[in-house]
């Protein structure tokens, strides 16, 4: 779980220098709630797997499968509801939020990964 809480705090740093220094442009103003939908995200995905991994290792794939399914399913209704509530810019913050998307599922296969090569 550190890993996502410190990929989260270094973009909310990023994305606010962003802001201020003339590139918000490329940011929409809504930018803190993906970032604290995808942290919370990225908690119960740990959750899971921590779910995962504790009982049986064979149980680890239908636990990433379902881990999979939640980030879409969840992923699908968080951007619904903005979009159902009149967001300004929705191109841009569709755009934005598939970005944070891709970023985040990359890093999660990535610290999932290291942590399956340690533990073989």
């Amino acid at each position: 779980m550190l890993p996502s809480l410190g990929l989260t705090v270094v973009l909310a740093i990023v994305f606010f220098v962003a802001e201020q220094y003339g590139a918000g442009g490329w940011l929409h103003p809504y930018w803190k709630y993906m970032l604290i939908f995808f942290l919370s995200l990225s908690f119960l995905i740990h959750r899971l797997m921590g779910i995962g991994f504790q009982n049986n290792r064979e149980k680890f794939v239908p636990f990433y499968m379902t881990t999979i399914v939640a980030r879409l399913i969840l992923a699908l209704v968080f951007v619904g509801v903005f979009v159902g509530r009149g967001v300004t810019g929705v191109k841009l913050f569709v755009l934005d939020f598939l970005a944070l998307y891709i970023f985040y599922t990359a890093f999660e296969i990535y610290i999932l990964s290291r942590n399956l090569r340690r533990g073989l």
